[in-house]
């Protein structure tokens, strides 16, 4: 059944744990990290056209809307992998069916928070396209274009508790984790990731040989109250030092009764943990909040869920 438009949620992630085991060769770093998709979401709303021009629109004026774009870049990447694969034709102009789309993003998750905005709506889009386009895509199709256009990109093809390593692009599904209610605190403050990484000196560095929470735990025990003191992020003590707004951030979520709290990425948002949403209702008031700060309440999403919010992802993959 053909569709000429489609509207999907672009969810944030949280990283629960993030290793930095050392710096490769090529200058990027390898990494082994926990990522959860939570319920915090852009909005995508994608329209055929009868060309093949990609048009985007932002209802966040300081974005690019073009080639800088990372939803931009996917859909002219997917574009170009349509048109390799047809053979004889040279574009996608080429082919008898033209593809194109007009694109309209409605922001919501906070810029520069290490929360995966800008990832997740590259994936969102190549996941959109595919089926408005009506494309049969391998999973390794989607992945190989995802890992292209950046490293947290892989992991919202798949949603739920995912583990990466490699660079962050090499994602594997996690057992699903009981949900729970979080709140989502973004400071004024912000933390380049390249003055992060350098800021790792070999010394805060994660060895090779070190034991991580991924290593050492049962991965389905993550959540267990036993296990919040084990959640780790090796750039918290450099964002904090970059940013001290962003240690005053967790502390108040900690204050507010937050189980386990940790920053988000590479920064600068932090994310706490709760019991219940009661519990979290009277963090929100309590929570001591300094001028500009943002505050986004949101829970987990699990797999099946993600899968059903993108319109069947399993089925389109298979």
């Amino acid at each position: 059944m053909s569709i000429s438009t489609l509207s999907l949620p672009a969810f944030a992630k949280i990283n629960l744990s993030l290793r930095v085991l050392g710096k490769r060769a090529d200058g990027y770093h390898h990494l082994d990290t926990i990522v959860q998709t939570v319920s915090l979401h852009d909005t995508l709303k994608f329209e055929a056209t009868n060309d093949s021009e990609i048009v985007l629109e932002c209802d966040d004026h300081s974005l690019p809307t073009g080639p800088r774009n990372l939803v931009y870049r996917a859909a002219r990447a997917l574009q170009d992998r349509l048109a390799a694969k047809n053979g004889a034709a040279r574009s996608l102009a080429d082919c008898l069916v033209p593809r194109g789309a007009r694109i309209r993003l409605q922001k919501r998750i906070p810029a520069q928070a290490g929360l995966g905005g800008g990832s997740s709506d590259a994936a969102v889009t190549l996941i959109g396209l595919a089926r408005l386009w009506q494309l049969r895509p391998t999973k390794e199709d989607l992945l190989a274009i995802a890992s292209q256009l950046g490293a947290d990109v892989p992991l919202f093809l798949l949603g739920g508790t995912t583990w990466g390593t490699g660079i962050g692009d090499k994602v594997e599904p996690l057992a699903g984790l009981p949900k729970k209610s979080l709140l989502i605190v973004k400071p004024n403050a912000n933390v380049n990731t390249s003055d992060a990484y350098k800021a790792l000196d070999e010394r805060s560095l994660t060895t090779q040989n070190s034991k991580t929470i991924l290593s050492t735990s049962p991965r389905s025990k993550v959540f267990d109250r036993a296990d919040f003191a084990s959640l780790t992020n090796d750039f918290e003590v450099v964002a904090f030092d970059l940013a001290p707004e962003i240690r005053r951030a967790k502390t108040a979520l900690l204050k507010a009764g937050a189980n386990a709290a940790l920053l988000a990425g590479s920064g600068s948002a932090v994310w706490g943990m709760f019991d219940s949403e009661e519990a979290q209702r009277r963090a929100i008031q309590a929570i001591e909040l300094e001028t500009g700060w943002r505050v986004f309440p949101c829970r987990t999403v699990g797999r099946d869920e993600y899968e059903a919010a993108m319109h069947g992802l399993r089925q389109l993959l298979m």
